[in-house]
């Protein structure tokens, strides 16, 4: 039972010449738990996220769910695979219909995947569950703030109660008390529902804050993995390294605080 990309690999031809922007990589996300996938822009998280996602196809290797291959088809031979694996995105102003109501953003997708039962019910109960009560149902993205749009993308990703959650950078561009207040709600709902979440980010306070396993990513490859608490406080790799020293601290402060690890 489990979520995973085996020796995927994934080549990209850029004016006339290969560009391998995975290689050999193996990744798994276990049922009830919080993985981070971690690495700088360029890589490969994203590549990555969407073979994970099934929006691409791998070269080689394969994503497998509870050990099927998933190979990206018309969206109707999907479904299956949509209600149980879910997406948050990194900017939901690039996501979310300006034209449509927080109730018509949350419940169309249920009505797309054929769920079971009251399809506005279920919309408001997901969106109550990241504390969008009935004054926001009929607002629309533009009256929303930051933070609110990002609970949008977040009930609108759990309203079919998904099993697997993947969020890209799922905090970023957030001030510091939205960027608690999101992970909160994303630690709350994983705890009540046994969602398992990926969260993929370049900030490793984000990852010891909020997850138990991680994976550093670089230039295509997986350099290192382990736990958040012997990955973050004796890392390996250079890179991993490098992603600690990225993490905004006080002058006196060397490495990531134990109590930050989640």
């Amino acid at each position: 039972m489990s979520l995973a990309a085996a020796a995927v690999t994934r080549r990209f031809e850029r004016r006339g010449t290969s560009h391998t922007a995975l290689e050999n990589v193996s990744l798994e996300v276990l049922p009830n738990t919080r993985t981070a996938l971690v690495g700088e822009s360029g890589s490969g998280k994203t590549t990555l996220l969407r073979l994970l996602l099934a929006l691409d196809r791998v070269d080689s290797g394969a994503v497998t769910l509870d050990g099927t291959a998933v190979v990206p088809v018309k969206a109707k031979a999907m479904r299956w695979f949509r209600k149980r694996v879910q997406y948050i995105p990194q900017d939901p102003a690039t996501s979310l219909d300006p034209r449509r109501s927080v109730l018509d953003l949350v419940a169309t997708p249920l009505r797309l995947l054929g769920a079971e039962g009251d399809h506005v019910a279920l919309a408001t109960k997901a969106l109550a569950a990241v504390g969008m009560d009935d004054r926001y149902l009929a607002r629309r993205p533009a009256e929303l703030s930051g933070g609110q749009n990002q609970r949008v993308a977040i009930a609108r990703a759990v309203a079919c109660e998904p099993e697997y959650l993947l969020a890209d950078e799922p905090v970023s561009g957030l001030d510091l008390d939205l960027r608690e207040q999101v992970l909160d709600v994303l630690d709350e709902l994983c705890d009540r529902t046994s969602t398992a979440l990926l969260i993929v980010s370049h900030d490793l306070s984000v990852v010891a804050r909020s997850c138990r396993e991680v994976f550093v990513l670089c230039d295509g490859r997986i350099v290192e993995t382990g736990s958040v608490a012997s990955v973050l406080t004796d890392p390996q790799h250079r890179h991993t390294r490098d992603l600690l020293d990225a993490v905004p601290r006080l002058p006196h402060q060397r490495t990531i605080d134990s109590q930050e690890i989640a």
